[in-house]
Formats: structure tokens, C-alpha cells, sequence
């Protein structure tokens, strides 16, 4: 009986040593194989890789975001200047063009397209631009302008605008030296109202210059109307009080004049609040 006893304790203890043998190297294999398993790389296709390198944006602010928005913005101008070089497009074919680079995108992350076509000199300007946001405050924004003749197209400019913004257009008649005008504005989230931003930008036919510029104005609103541009802000520290107090402030509105030499303060008064 004991004999058995015996026999039967070492058999279990063999169990239990190969059982433990066979999970070491089970672990090990595993580990081996981890180690040689690389990590996946960007999809072969341009949305693919557009989405790929905006997944690694979550979580991250605008400044340490900067390396990706910088390759995805790259990867975007790459391929719209092979698209455009044959083309004459109009307005709607490059924001669709646009959308269809951006289409595998998810959420959090979106991306707006924005474009113009505008005739200057003996050739017309075709901007092409996106707004790329990854969370309800962290926006970048690119803008690239095509110069188009005779059905060829061709890289001219490129500007980021301002961080965090969103971008709209509105052509200006040319300077008095005949430059093309742009005003280029935005609204910056992440206080109780946006924040309104207007440049105005100039191009000579080789470079890309900033002529005027209106920024963070707070719950900012404007209209550009032939060559008068109104815009129509508060004062936050005014809105803060007032509300505390339990009443609003007037708004400030200010009307400019777009000259062939720059844009000139009319005039600058309050309204009531609307």
C-alpha cells in the first residue's frame, strides 16, 4: 500500500514538472515570436494612410501633434499637385477631391475642405484647402494656391493660416500694384463663443504676404460685402461681468475699407447685443 502511495506522489510530481516545462516553452515561443511580429504599417492607399496618421493625433495638443499634421499635410499636397497638373478644376471637383483623401477618417477626427477659383492676370488662382480637427478645440488648417493656364496647373503658395481655426474665403479686388488679395477668416473653439479671426493675405505672382489682420475676436461675426467688411465682436472681459450682473454688454462694430493701398478703419461704435 505505502508502495503505491509512493508511486503515485512521484507520478503526480512528474505531471506537474511537464506541465510546467511545456508552459515555460510555450511562453518563451510566444515571447520569441512577439519579438519578431512588427507592428503594422500605413495602408498602401492615400485615405488609408491619411487615416492611419490621424488615429496617432488623439489624445495629443496641437504643439506635439505638429510632426503628424505635418506629414499628413505633406502626403495631402503631394497628391492634389499630381492631381491638379493636367486639370482645370472647378471648385467642387477639388473639395471633392479633397473629401475623397480624407474619407477613411474616424471619429474624432474630421476633416472640412474649402476651396476658391478666382481669375488674376491672364491666369486664374484655384485655392485648395482643409481644416483637419482630431477633438473639439485642436484644428490645424492648410491652404494651397494653384495657378491655372491653359489646362495646366501648378503649385504657387502655401499657407497655414492661423491654429485652431477653421478657414473661409473671400477674393478682394487687386492692390494698387495689381497683387491678388484673399481674405482668409476662422472661428477658434474652446470658450463659450468662438473667437473670430481675419487676414488678409496678398500675392504678387511669387510670394504669399500677410497685409492686415483682425484676431481673437470674441464671439466674432463678419460680413465682407464688396469692399466693405464689417465685423461685430464683445469685449470677453465686458461679457463676463455683465452676465455675472445679469444683464449683456453692447457689441463693439467696426466697418473697414478695402483700398487698392490696404484695408482702412471707417469707423468704430457699440450696438446692443443681439
Amino acid at each position: 500500500m505505502k508502495r503505491r502511495k509512493v508511486a503515485t506522489r512521484k507520478l503526480r510530481a512528474a505531471r506537474i514538472v511537464s506541465g510546467l516545462l511545456a508552459a515555460v516553452t510555450a511562453f518563451g515561443v510566444g515571447s520569441a515570436h512577439a519579438r519578431k511580429k512588427k507592428p503594422a504599417g500605413p495602408p498602401p492607399d492615400l485615405p488609408g494612410h491619411v487615416a492611419y496618421l490621424a488615429r496617432q493625433l488623439y489624445g495629443l495638443d496641437i504643439e506635439d501633434a505638429k510632426p503628424i499634421t505635418d506629414q499628413i499635410q505633406k502626403l495631402v499636397i503631394s497628391h492634389m499637385n499630381a492631381w491638379m497638373v493636367n486639370r482645370s478644376p472647378n471648385i467642387v471637383e477639388v473639395r471633392h477631391e479633397l473629401d475623397r483623401v480624407f474619407a477613411k477618417l474616424q471619429y474624432p477626427a474630421v476633416a472640412i475642405s474649402s476651396s476658391f477659383r478666382a481669375s488674376w492676370k491672364n491666369a486664374e488662382l484655384i485655392g485648395a484647402g482643409y481644416t483637419l480637427a482630431w477633438s473639439d478645440i485642436w484644428r490645424v488648417n492648410t491652404l494651397v494656391i494653384y495657378e491655372n493656364q491653359n489646362g495646366q496647373s501648378r503649385e504657387v503658395a502655401t499657407t497655414n493660416f492661423v491654429p485652431r481655426a477653421d478657414q473661409h474665403y473671400a477674393v478682394i479686388q487687386p492692390s494698387a500694384a495689381g497683387d491678388f488679395r484673399l481674405l482668409v477668416y476662422g472661428f477658434e473653439l474652446g470658450k463659450s463663443h468662438p473667437s473670430l479671426t481675419a487676414v488678409l493675405y496678398s500675392f504678387d505672382g511669387t510670394k504669399l504676404e500677410q497685409q492686415w489682420k483682425a484676431g481673437g475676436l470674441f464671439d466674432g461675426k463678419i460680413t465682407v460685402n464688396g469692399d466693405t467688411i464689417v465685423i461685430r465682436y464683445l469685449n470677453e472681459d465686458e461679457f463676463i461681468r455683465a452676465t455675472q450682473q445679469g444683464h449683456l454688454p453692447p457689441r463693439h462694430e467696426k466697418l473697414y475699407k478695402i483700398t487698392p493701398q490696404g484695408v482702412q478703419l471707417e469707423s468704430e461704435h457699440d450696438i446692443p447685443y443681439q
